[in-house]
């Protein structure tokens, strides 16, 4: 993969809980999360980053995003270095770069209507000439989310977990970002309305031509959205590749373990497709 493909790149990232400050860098003390991870994701592609609780998917994702601090190693946003990079210069980059939550009533604030959480980030980063301009935006993009109008002077506690999360790919989504980062943001939702939130995604992602990491540990989701996957195992990376050859010929006896437990006889590639008609022609 050359350079100019990678929209972010990861050399030996490691990341310590707990470590203490040391004259010469982190002491040895703490506990260490992740163990020198490397990992690339194309300009539009979408990535998986699958593996059972405690592997280390969501510390990766985060520092991936400069949310927590990596103790060795080098991240690159397209092209640049910002291993290190102050918060005063990440600030221009936070827009380009977005994370989707697992629970977002846990990322909505509850005092705020959804029409003052999305539109207020417009203003914030001037992608809204003013609040009438941002209001535009923000119906413009509810439909595009499959939400109805009325979701604009709710707050968030009055919406369904799905609306929710439509919610949250929304906000993302109007910041025009290069790199999403989707943790875990279907576990808590029934099948059909899973369904329908990964089909949105995959829309928003070949519309906007986004980047996405999407962190898992439901295999059937990952096969239904990545183009490659990463499979994460106490911190490192276990095996890597394409997912139609990880998941039909896995070179990891781990990753043939995570098959293995799969309830169903074998990983159903088509589920996606069948749930979302089946949830469409319930919802009609």
């Amino acid at each position: 993969m050359s350079v100019s493909d990678s929209l972010l790149s990861a050399r030996g990232i490691e990341v310590t809980y707990g470590a203490k400050p040391h004259l010469f860098g982190p002491s040895g003390l703490g506990i260490k999360v992740l163990h020198g991870i490397d990992i690339d994701i194309r300009r539009g592609e979408t990535v998986g980053i699958v593996g059972e609780s405690g592997s280390g998917k969501t510390t990766l994702g985060r520092a991936l995003l400069r949310l927590v601090d990596v103790t060795a190693g080098s991240i690159h946003f397209d092209g640049k270095d910002i291993t290190r990079l102050p918060d005063a210069r990440m600030r221009p980059l936070r827009r380009r770069m977005q994370m989707i939550f697992q629970d977002p009533m846990a990322s909505l604030n509850p005092r705020h209507t959804i029409r003052r959480i999305l539109a207020e980030p417009l203003l914030l980063h001037g992608l809204a000439s003013n609040r009438k301009d941002a209001e535009r935006r923000v119906a413009e993009i509810l439909d595009r989310v499959t939400l109805p109008q009325v979701c604009l002077d709710r707050n968030p506690h009055e919406l369904s977990g799905g609306q929710r999360q439509r919610v949250g790919i929304a906000r993302a989504a109007l910041l025009k970002p290069d790199f999403v980062l989707a943790d875990e943001i279907v576990s808590g939702l029934d099948v059909s309305t899973q369904a329908q939130v990964l089909n949105l995604l995959k829309e928003l992602s070949r519309d906007l031509g986004l980047s996405m990491a999407f962190i898992s540990h439901d295999l059937s989701v990952i096969r239904a959205i990545c183009d490659r996957v990463y499979v994460m195992r106490h911190g490192r990376v276990e095996e890597q590749g394409e997912c139609e050859r990880v998941f039909t010929a896995p070179a990891s006896a781990y990753t043939r373990m995570l098959l293995d437990a799969i309830p169903l006889p074998e990983v159903d590639p088509h589920w996606l497709r069948r749930e979302s008609v089946a949830a469409e022609t319930s919802d009609a």
